[in-house]
């Protein structure tokens, strides 16, 4: 059997060394040359053996300077962004104030600015909270307006605060009319599949008595709550007719609770002001929200249903 050895006990050295050495050697000459050709000589380096490296250094460094810059762009954008969004939402703002401003130089009736507070709770989504109570004259029922119309009425007066509803609400009732006094009908709310589809439905007109879609609604005093002439919605379409002897038919409110944050409180010291009529036809045109289509149902039996409850 044959014998093995051990390559270990090879005293000779190793090619590894050989190259350990010679750069040793050429280390010592480099550094024994004198500073022009060392110059040159690491020039040299660099652009032959050492290229590849300082190539690779450089992509990386501009790697690294790009991902700045896009990152500081990006906070750019970011804060352009927030600042375009922050003037769109000032935009709006002033509109809605300067239309609430206009309305009340036109009111003869005493009124009580307020500001809109939303609970943000289940169960709230249709009410709202006023920053002005009984002392300032804000009583239960008192009717809460914007520039283009009613939202809804106070509920509850406390001295410092009111809690009031919207025209969302399920419990939310209004007579209306149209601007001459030809049809009569009341309104109230119907809840969509979600809070954006909620709308009004304006029931109880004869059935000899068609309305166009675009007719304007306004409150008709009839129920002693809200003064006559206060735009509510305009017609969109007719929902169904009962038993052939009266109609309804789906409004389109012009005010979004959504969008509401400074309102106007008529006060009960006003029971001489019974028409408001004049007060926005002098304003100009009014702008309807933007609510989704009405969905059609199978026979509307399914919306009518969900009309007769008080709950959502």
């Amino acid at each position: 059997m044959g014998t093995y050895g051990n390559d270990t006990n090879n005293d000779e050295p190793g090619r590894g060394g050989w190259v350990a050495l010679a750069f040793c050697v050429l280390s010592v000459v480099a550094l024994s040359l004198p500073d022009g050709v060392h110059r040159r000589l690491a020039s040299f380096t660099r652009a032959t053996v050492l290229r590849p490296f300082v190539m690779t250094q450089e992509g990386l460094v501009r790697l690294r300077v790009h991902g700045v810059e896009a990152e500081a762009l990006q906070q750019q954008l970011d804060s352009l962004a927030s600042v375009l969004s922050d003037r769109t939402t000032l935009r709006e703002e002033n509109a809605r104030l300067r239309r609430l401003l206009d309305l009340s130089t036109r009111l003869s009736a005493d009124w009580v600015a307020a500001n809109v507070i939303r609970p943000g709770i289940p169960g709230s989504e249709s009410m709202f909270l006023l920053d002005a109570g009984s002392r300032r004259g804000v009583m239960t029922s008192s009717p809460v307006i914007t520039g283009r119309g009613l939202l809804g009425v106070v509920r509850e007066s406390s001295p410092r605060n009111s809690i009031g509803i919207d025209w969302t609400h399920p419990q939310f009732r209004a007579s209306a009319m149209t601007p001459d006094g030809s049809v009569y009908g009341f309104v109230q709310a119907v809840p969509g599949p979600f809070r954006e589809a909620d709308r009004l439905l304006l029931d109880g007109i004869p059935f000899h008595q068609a309305l166009a879609p675009g007719t304007v609604l306004v409150t008709s005093a009839l129920s002693g709550v809200y003064p006559r002439g206060i735009p509510v919605g305009s017609v969109i379409e007719e929902a169904e007719s009962r038993a052939g002897w009266r109609r309804s038919y789906w409004l389109r409110p012009f005010v979004s609770p959504g969008e509401a944050t400074h309102v106007l409180v008529l006060l009960p010291s006003s029971a001489e002001f019974d028409d408001a009529t004049e007060v926005w036809a002098r304003g100009g045109p009014r702008e309807a929200a933007p609510l989704p289509p009405v969905r059609e149902s199978d026979g509307g039996h399914q919306q009518r249903d969900s009309v007769e409850g008080p709950g959502r």
